[in-house]
């Protein structure tokens, strides 16, 4: 893990991405924004897990995709933290439209499956967003979330996709390369900002790696 120089006359923003912990259709269906999916046992524990992680880090705020399966892994770290909970919509799962509630093994033979592999940044999905779209909701809603709590350490938790658009954009990789980066369920990746600079991608997908590290940023 990384750490990013500083200048003391610009404070430093700590954007904390964590994806939702599992649940009872991780890796089976494309659930979307269809509502009543919670987290199972295992997403339970996950969230827990990630709680106690987090624990070491001075929370300014904790915001959340309003979606029950990214609230749910977000509670067990706002009880902690003593920090309320902040529904926002720019953390939403991506649109899938027509294809909310498919299952996986139905989208891998269709045509359009290797589009959203191979070319992302011209694919949307049918009555639903494209990926450009998810990418500038995801950049803009960080913009307003950093600019809103300057210094601070920000907690945000949302889904796979949206984290992993928004990780490219800040790397600076093209849209188009972005399923090359791994976000697993409950995982932290962390953005590093200061006024004026580049943000620093400081860890992605990280699962077990002690985070006290990221307070002497």
């Amino acid at each position: 893990m990384a750490l990013p120089e500083t200048e003391p006359s610009r404070p430093t923003t700590l954007i904390l991405l964590v994806r939702h912990g599992q649940t009872p259709t991780t890796g089976m269906v494309l659930p979307g924004r269809a509502p009543g999916l919670h987290l199972s046992e295992r997403g339970q524990e996950q969230a827990e897990q990630v709680a106690e992680r987090l624990a070491v880090l001075p929370l300014s705020a904790i915001y959340s995709s309003p979606l029950e399966r990214a609230m749910e892994t977000a509670g067990p770290t706002s009880a902690r933290a003593s920090v309320p909970i902040v529904r926002d919509e720019g953390l939403l799962e991506g649109d899938f439209g027509d294809w909310t509630g498919a299952r996986l093994t139905d989208l891998y033979g269709k045509p359009e499956w290797k589009t959203v592999q191979r070319q992302p940044s011209v694919f949307r999905f049918p009555g639903g967003e494209s990926f450009t779209e998810i990418r500038d909701r995801m950049v803009s809603t960080l913009a307003r979330l950093r600019a809103a709590h300057p210094g601070g350490t920000v907690a945000c938790f949302s889904h796979a996709d949206p984290i992993r658009v928004a990780l490219a954009d800040a790397m600076g990789t093209p849209l188009d390369r972005f399923q090359r980066l791994s976000v697993g369920p409950c995982s932290v990746s962390v953005l590093s900002y200061q006024e004026g600079r580049d943000p620093v991608v400081l860890t992605v997908n990280s699962t077990q790696d002690p985070l006290d590290r990221l307070v002497a940023s």
